[in-house]
């Protein structure tokens, strides 16, 4: 079962972000804050989940949640920043979108940026494999991760030669034929091994 909160007493935001390892498509990432007292058995990292689960969990969450934010980083952005910095910049985003202030943060994995409000640092903990620990970074994962794939699936509609309504823009082997057979488009990330020394495909987030 996913615990509720790092810091007990504290107004707390789970963040996670998807899509970094993707060849093309924007970085999202979310910020959830939950109730103190919320519990959910469904709730888990987005990756343990069916799509169908993610989705009726989305509802959820944004049905439940105390406040909730995502935020985007795009492909043009990322070649300009890498993407850890877009990965991180990502989830600033969406904090600074959240209707409540957290007064603490818990991030996905080992690397962040302090995120500062009104020149005040927000104190953070990295958790790594946080969205299998924390239910507020499972709900960041989940909502990240859908409004990704819807996004990839509407860019599927414009670019259909990718496969990025079924590998949301991951380094699949159907990609990088695309790739190979019909060139980049606006949303490919030109500063990422599009080709690749090798056919290898990554899992997916």
């Amino acid at each position: 079962m996913l615990l509720p909160y790092y810091k007990q007493g504290l107004v707390e935001a789970g963040c996670d972000e998807a899509g970094r390892g993707c060849l093309a498509g924007s970085v999202y990432a979310a910020a959830v804050i939950l109730p103190p007292d919320y519990h959910n058995d469904l709730l888990n990292d987005s990756k343990q989940l069916t799509a169908k689960q993610r989705y009726r969990l989305r509802e959820e969450i944004e049905r439940d949640a105390l406040a909730w934010a995502v935020g985007i980083v795009t492909a043009q952005e990322i070649d300009k920043m890498n993407i850890l910095r877009a990965s991180i910049t990502a989830m600033h985003r969406a904090i600074d979108g959240l209707k409540v202030r957290p007064q603490h943060l818990i991030i996905d994995g080992n690397r962040f940026m302090p995120y500062r409000h009104d020149g005040t640092v927000v104190p953070h903990t990295t958790v790594v494999k946080g969205d299998g620990k924390y239910l507020s970074i499972a709900a960041a994962s989940i909502l990240a991760k859908t409004y990704r794939d819807d996004y990839m699936k509407e860019l599927h509609q414009q670019y259909p030669y990718y496969g990025w309504d079924h590998n949301s823009g991951y380094p699949t082997k159907e990609h990088r034929r695309g790739i190979e057979e019909h060139g980049t488009t606006p949303y490919h990330r030109m500063t990422f091994n599009l080709l690749g020394a090798t056919q290898l495909e990554l899992p997916f987030e």
